[in-house]
């Protein structure tokens, strides 16, 4: 583990600052790590996978002696050494043999240490270059679909959609604007055997099972990335038209390790809000409070009905009626009278 880094200057304690765990946690950045022995086909597809996660994925150029699974190597004190180095939270680690070919293991990270561990099987791919449509923006936000009743039921689809969801998901966003909606990324399963129909078991369980786990009975994994294309359909809501776009990835499950039930309890705790951000309306809904484009707070104010006839202003020689016009030019013509006989000059009384 790194050792605690007291900040010199502001800029570090800046630095550090963003480092500390917040309520709504920033992007995730994944850590592309080649073991040993790659093939052309995990080069491929480890760059394919790149590609969709940029610009918050890092590679890893050299080689390492890495295996996630084995405890009697130092891989996970790499892996936590790393995650700390880089401020990352995922990995990917491409190993092949003869036993696993073709072999990537997803590894997600809490608080600097491994929380699980997933490992899949690539049996064939489609790379972007083999479709000849338009690519989506890098750093957009994927629209992510899960076609099967596994992903809510199974442990084991449980665990691999929770995972591809902090992979590919993006910025925390409170709305979703059509145009920047650019691809869809589409994960589903094979046929479904009759015996993996309505099971229902826990994601985490406290122990592991005895008898080891039959992984040719459980379906194989599709994951298929289209862009989309907005078409005129006659009214406000457009016509959506999927484009493929790659990759395309026919994945098998392998091994696995679950989450530390303490570990995780700790990874799904929200913090308390303070007494004063609550005062403040942090944890209730703010009416009639929105920020704009800019990023700039406005606020709306409802005040009641006005009665204008009450409504003080200035009292103008203008606004005055035609009879107190003709007084007043009567007051004025006896003024200049009694001045020019000699006697004292009135003053004009002023109205209030």
């Amino acid at each position: 583990m790194l050792r605690a880094i007291k900040p010199k200057n502001a800029r570090s304690k800046r630095a550090l600052d963003a480092r500390l765990p917040k309520e709504v946690e920033d992007v995730r950045t994944a850590i592309f790590v080649k073991g040993t022995h790659t093939g052309e086909t995990l080069n491929v597809v480890m760059k394919e996978l790149m590609a969709l996660k940029r610009p918050d994925a890092i590679s890893f150029s050299k080689k390492n002696e890495i295996h996630p699974f084995d405890s009697t190597t130092t891989s996970v004190a790499s892996l936590e050494f790393w995650a700390s180095k880089n401020d990352a939270s995922l990995f990917v680690i491409g190993q092949t043999s003869k036993k696993r070919p073709h072999n990537l293991t997803f590894v997600r990270m809490f608080d600097g240490r491994v929380l699980d561990m997933i490992e899949i099987g690539v049996e064939s791919w489609k790379g972007m270059g083999d479709f000849k449509t338009p690519k989506s923006t890098p750093g957009h936000k994927p629209l992510m679909h899960f076609a099967s009743e596994l992903f809510d039921t199974h442990p084991r689809f449980i665990q691999l959609k929770s995972m591809l969801l902090d992979f590919f998901n993006g910025e925390l966003v409170d709305s979703i604007c059509l145009a920047g909606l650019e691809h869809v990324i589409s994960v589903s399963l094979g046929p479904t055997p009759q015996s993996l129909n309505n099971t229902t078991t826990n994601m985490y369980p406290t122990k592991q099972a005895s008898a080891p786990e039959d992984l040719t009975s459980l379906p194989k994994i599709h994951i298929r990335t289209y862009t989309t294309r907005l078409l005129s359909s006659g009214t406000r809501i457009p016509r959506v038209e999927l484009l493929p776009m790659g990759p395309f990835l026919d994945l098998v499950l392998r091994r696995h390790q679950p989450a530390d039930p303490e570990l995780l309890k700790l990874a799904m705790k929200r913090p308390k809000l303070k007494k004063t951000d609550i005062e403040k309306g942090l944890g209730k809904k703010r009416k009639n409070l929105e920020v704009d484009e800019m990023g700039d707070l406005r606020g709306r104010v409802h005040v009641g009905k006005q009665d204008l006839g009450k409504l003080q202003t200035r009292k103008m020689k203008g606004l005055k009626g035609g009879d107190e016009d003709d007084g007043e030019n009567t007051d004025g013509v006896d003024e200049e009278e009694s001045a020019a006989q000699g006697g004292p000059r009135k003053k004009k009384r002023q109205q209030a």
